[in-house]
């Protein structure tokens, strides 16, 4: 092999097996970029493979790039010469080991991205970068350090029946709530990869509801991070703070110096988890500026999250569409959720998030999918979407209602509607005593008893009565 390598380069055995060997190429090609080969000659015959695959789903021939070269308009005598040449000096090596072939290409793009971009960095420092600062260098150097293949290639049902029956019987890692019918509604807890969803009217409890929830995780031990797109960090962390210290939030700016240090140190001894909590602007952030603060956490803090709070999902940006451009809010939405998702699958983890709801969900005391604001393709990727309802009525009672509208975990018409108590000076959601909960929750709850439960608790004609207990 070390003799492979000194007859031709790590470039030539790259292009050489792209033309030859399908195994390789449907593999590696997807990881490699243009740009990772020095030789603008060789990069242009691999631009040329790429386009050629993912024009015909087939691998090119030589006398195939040969035609597509002839074709270009770019290329000036000298340089068709050259890439030509390169072109058939490309040879088939059918002894070359397919796992060593992969594993030298892994590592042939990882020291490519690690080389390109440093060259990035110096350019920025530099000022010969006029897009990008230097607040755009722990993004550049993380994306290249995570530059890898995925060895998966999917599951095997007929061959990979041992690990299929391991899965069956493992206990699934979830993250509990503290809150009694959140946990038997989602059967224990939130599972990994999965995007869940509350829906609330403004000013009823999203962001409560999520820092509560932020709190109680922390208090767990977990890693937190909490995304804000709507509040300053400050402002989050006081919510929390309220919560963990069981303090009023105007007790809150009351508190010495001392005692609230004081308080500070018992939550740290309390707890082996990081909360991090990060502000973007309303609708500047996108998945890929998450992804890249996931990344960037790892390196400067040693920090993985454990469960990841966005807050909230309407004022996200989607990194496929351009906010005002040519879509509308239905698939602007769906894709904002759809890649939430796909971020929550990737990190293995929960994400948490918040909707509002329509015009008419604002006053609606039964909220449904159809009041979820701007977009129904939100509803149809969330794994568990439940929405938070008030009225006068319940806010004499330090209560808010719950209504589960989709759930993945569990047969969502059993405790289909439930309420918990709020504490909203203290930032504190808890249990209320099962006897307050009559007449709302029937763990035997089914459709056609959840349509005659509707009717007699909610009115659904004159909503200015409000909650009918």
């Amino acid at each position: 092999m070390k003799e492979q390598l000194q007859l031709t380069t790590i470039e030539q055995t790259i292009l050489a097996n792209l033309i030859y060997n399908e195994q390789y190429t449907r593999k590696v090609l997807p990881f490699i970029k243009g740009d990772y080969f020095s030789d603008r000659t060789e990069r242009t015959v691999f631009e040329e493979i790429q386009k050629f695959v993912d024009k015909y789903n087939d691998l090119p021939n030589q006398n195939a790039l040969e035609v597509e070269l002839d074709s270009r308009k770019d290329l000036n005598e000298d340089d068709y010469k050259r890439v030509l040449s390169v072109v058939k000096e490309l040879q088939k090596d059918d002894d070359v080991i397919f796992d060593w072939l992969v594993e030298t290409t892994e590592d042939f793009c990882k020291d490519k991205a690690v080389y390109n971009a440093i060259v990035d960095g110096i350019a920025i420092i530099d000022g010969k970068d006029k897009k990008r600062g230097v607040d755009a260098l722990p993004t550049i150097l993380t994306d290249a350090l995570a530059v890898g293949f995925d060895n998966r290639v999917g599951h095997d049902y007929l061959h990979d029946t041992d690990a299929r029956f391991e899965f069956y019987h493992k206990v699934e890692e979830k993250i509990p709530f503290d809150l009694d019918f959140f946990n038997r509604i989602t059967k224990g807890g939130l599972p990994q990869k999965t995007l869940n969803i509350v829906l609330a009217g403004t000013g009823v409890g999203k962001s409560l509801f999520m820092c509560h929830m932020a709190a109680n995780c922390l208090s767990q031990g977990r890693n937190v991070l909490y995304i804000t797109l709507e509040m300053a960090e400050e402002r989050i962390a006081e919510r929390i703070d309220a919560n963990l210290m069981n303090i009023s939030i105007d007790d809150l700016h009351e508190l010495p110096k001392q005692m609230f240090d004081n308080k500070i140190g018992q939550i740290v001894n309390n707890t082996s988890g990081q909360l991090v909590i990060k502000e973007y602007p309303t609708a500047s952030a996108h998945s890929n500026h998450f992804r890249g603060l996931i990344k960037e956490l790892a390196v400067k803090k040693s920090f993985k999250p454990d469960i990841i709070f966005v807050d909230y999902l309407n004022i996200c940006a989607s990194s496929r569409f351009k906010a005002n451009g040519n879509v509308n809010s239905y698939m602007y939405i769906k894709a904002i959720a759809e890649e939430l998702r796909g971020l929550a699958v990737e990190t293995n983890v929960p994400i948490m998030s918040a909707t509002q709801t329509t015009r008419s969900g604002y006053t609606n005391t039964d909220i449904g999918l159809e009041d979820t604001s701007e977009s129904f393709g939100l509803p149809a990727t969330a794994d568990l979407m439940f929405a938070l309802i008030s009225n006068e009525e319940l806010e004499e009672l330090d209560q808010i209602a719950v209504k589960q509208l989709k759930n993945r975990y569990n047969d969502p018409t059993i405790n289909k509607r439930f309420v918990i108590g709020v504490d909203r000076a203290k930032m504190k959601l808890f249990d209320v005593e099962e006897s307050e909960q009559a007449g709302l929750v029937d763990s035997n709850q089914r459709k056609g008893a959840d349509d005659k439960f509707a009717e007699a608790v909610f009115d659904q004609t004159d909503f200015g009565d409000g909650w009918k207990v």
